[in-house]
């Protein structure tokens, strides 16, 4: 006994020793431990400490001045507008736009609940010049077309409280504080009999309130990536003087000023100290409790920027929806897929999405666009939208499962193979249908429309492309087969649904086989789509036939007097193949009737188009993408004719038409620098933009940053 109890004093030396100065316990030490609660490893960033970095526009910012009311002497008038005391003068839409500067902070850290105070200066070149047209300051009788009033904007501050909590490597956060900004006023009034201008300038300093939101994803141990919105609002100004205006009708000018601004910052911060990061989750199969019971929750993010540029093209005319050449537009999006597991087999989702910024021409004029985040439902400032909310119940027919690991849109969970799954609520029809592993998603690989979708296939969707119904699949190993009724919009490019769908909606149905391709022995799908919508829309040979009889001034006009419930069907045809581990290829064919307007997607009839995704093992980069592909999109004789008499279209109509044929060529490397950021390079060729042989062709270059977590 004795020998027993030196030996376990001699252990317990040398565990205490080896604890002390970090040499290894011996073996039968861990015996002494054994029944200690074991030590937590965190699973998120500890963001504690300080940082600095710089910060930009993504996607633009947008601000707006208001003055009045004003007074020219003892007499009170409009600031922009007769009648209206005060009219906001939106200076986003057309000023160029640049924002950045640098920012620095402090966090301190809880667990994964962060609070921390944050600050930045940056610069701007936020201007608009206001003609006296829209004043209410010209003489009477007199509409000058000088600038009569510049305002601009160049440097703002921002003084901020944040509170946030940390996922994995991500921080997401929500701001308020305090925001001041410069601004300039200067005004010239001519004096019309001796033809001097009076000038006369006005510093004024702005004070008032920041709120907002970001998420940031940690890159390594110092640097971080992020995300920040800002909506500023910095009160209005007293009443000053503006100079004075001349002649019999003048006198002395005063106003006030007031001044909101939107702002989307990307942002890059470095932690001098270092950050603490949560250890790498490696596995792709979810955790089993033992029960079968799976995560209750999911949450994921992105964001996509992306900036497009259009040289100089040949255009003879151009039109209310013609492509303008020499520009360059940019969209941001950033997005929040929330999941919540209800009860077996039945999971809720929610999509909050913000976007901001238009395509080029403001989304116009090309039919295959040429920019897949660019909507129709633009904004010049970060827009708040609840593009999905919806119930998935699966219904398991036994057999053999299948693990599947948590995801945008998916709780992690295991489920039968062969299953009956419904959904019901706002999805985007894209989401089930049309699918395909090498063009389907236009925030990492091709962004042209008539790459990622069958586009002649008009499927019912608002502005920002989403709908509500309900949707049906029946799943196994070989093939599936679903099927959705959804709500149209109330006419052709309305952000509106249609709410009497029981009489008016969008039927889809899709089969889609699987397959190993002999010889090769990679796998393949072939889906084959029918629809048909009933909708408010106008019958193309009609608008025609009014038209030409002088009873309307062109198609568009005769189209919006004779819209009524129309039916209009077509067929898609999608295939993917793996040639290799790291060689795809796709094809998609679609054809509608070409009868109707269409209501929601595009202007197109017929269109066939294909490519290949190559990934970059052979070059040491496995992860890159590099992808080519080519389009070619038709429209009936009807519809030709419809933009040959001025109809405007979804996208497109340059008010009178040489029809040729809308061909595209893409190409595209998606360059990954880390798991969570892809910056890709994209160059596009469109002959034919609109079908116009006298416009084009036209050459696209773009650039595009796309985060997830």
């Amino acid at each position: 006994m004795a020998n027993l109890s030196d030996r376990s004093c001699l252990m317990a030396a040398l565990t205490a020793a080896g604890i002390a100065i970090g040499l290894p316990r011996p073996s039968g030490a861990a015996d002494l431990d054994a029944n200690l609660p074991p030590k937590s490893v965190p699973d998120f960033v500890d963001w504690a400490g300080g940082y600095v970095g710089l910060e930009g526009s993504a996607g633009g910012s947008y601000g707006a001045y208001d003055f009045g009311p004003t007074m020219i002497g003892s007499r009170r008038t409009s600031a922009f507008t007769s009648g209206d005391s005060t009219r906001r003068s939106d200076i986003g839409i057309d000023a160029t736009t640049v924002v950045g500067g640098v920012l620095g902070g402090w966090n301190w850290q809880r667990g994964p609940w962060l609070y921390g105070m944050d600050a930045s200066i940056d610069g701007a070149n936020l201007k608009r010049p206001v003609h006296s047209g829209q004043s209410g300051f010209g003489y009477e009788g007199i509409e000058p077309t000088f600038s009569l009033i510049r305002v601009e904007t160049d440097v703002y501050g921002v003084l901020r409280a944040r509170l946030g909590f940390s996922l994995e490597r991500s921080l997401l956060y929500a701001t308020f504080g305090l925001a001041g900004a410069n601004a300039r006023v200067s005004a010239g009034y001519p004096d019309f009999d001796s033809g001097v201008a009076t000038k006369a300038h006005r510093n004024l300093s702005f004070l008032g309130f920041a709120v907002g939101a970001g998420v940031q994803y940690a890159l390594d141990k110092h640097f971080a990536l992020g995300i920040d919105y800002r909506y500023i609002d910095l009160g209005g100004s007293a009443k000053f003087p503006l100079g004075v205006l001349p002649g019999a009708n003048g006198g002395a000018v005063t106003t006030r000023a007031a001044f909101t601004s939107n702002q989307l910052m990307a942002r890059l911060l470095w932690f001098p100290d270092g950050l603490n990061l949560a250890p790498e989750v490696t596995g792709s199969a979810p955790h089993d409790s033992g029960d079968g019971d799976k995560d209750r929750f999911s949450l994921h993010g992105q964001t996509t920027v992306v900036a497009q540029g259009v040289s100089n093209f040949r255009e003879l005319y151009r039109g209310p929806n013609s492509l303008v050449p020499r520009q360059a537009r940019q969209t941001t999006t950033a997005t929040a897929f929330l999941g919540l597991k209800l009860w077996e087999g039945a999971e809720l989702y929610y999509n909050p999405e913000f976007s901001q910024g238009f395509g080029l021409s403001r989304t116009l004029g090309v039919a295959g666009f040429v920019n897949g985040e660019a909507q129709k439902a633009g904004a010049p400032f970060p827009k708040l939208r609840s593009n999905r909310y919806f119930l998935r119940q699966t219904f398991g027919l036994g057999g053999e499962t299948e693990d599947v690991p948590d995801g945008p849109n998916q709780v992690a969970t295991r489920r039968d193979v062969e299953r009956v799954t419904v959904v019901a609520g706002k999805f985007a029809l894209g989401d089930f249908f049309d699918g395909n592993v090498y063009a389907h998603d236009p925030r990492v690989d091709f962004m042209n429309w008539s790459l990622w979708a069958a586009t002649a296939w008009d499927f019912p969707a608002n502005l920002p492309g989403f709908t509500q119904g309900l949707m049906v699949e029946y799943n196994r190993r070989e093939f599936a087969i679903r099927a959705a009724y959804t709500q149209v919009p109330k006419e052709p490019s309305s952000d509106v649904l249609d709410p009497r769908i029981l009489r008016r909606g969008g039927a889809t149905i899709e089969f889609e086989e699987r397959h190993v391709l002999p010889g090769l022995d990679q796998p393949g799908k072939l889906r084959i789509g029918l629809f048909s919508n009933v909708g408010n829309s106008a019958n193309y040979r009609e608008t025609v036939a009014l038209t030409q009889s002088g009873l309307f001034a062109d198609a568009t006009e005769a189209a919006d007097a004779t819209r009524r419930p129309r039916r209009k069907s077509g067929i898609y045809l999608n295939l993917e193949q793996a040639v290799t581990a790291d060689l795809g290829a796709f094809f998609r064919a679609s054809w509608s009737d070409g009868r109707n307007e269409s209501l929601s997607f595009a202007d197109v009839d017929r269109t066939v188009s294909g490519g290949i995704t190559l990934k970059g093992t052979a070059w040491g980069r496995p992860q890159d993408t590099m992808g080519l592909g080519t389009s070619m999109n038709q429209l009936s004789p009807a519809h030709r004719a419809f933009f040959a008499e001025g109809g405007l279209g979804l996208l497109i109509g340059d008010g009178r038409l040489t029809y040729g044929p809308e061909r595209a060529f893409e190409a595209f490397y998606a360059l990954n620098l880390t798991p969570a950021i892809t910056v890709s390079f994209d160059y596009q060729h469109v002959a034919n933009p609109a079908y116009n042989k006298d416009r084009g062709p036209a050459d696209f270059f773009g650039m595009r940053l796309h985060a997830d977590f």
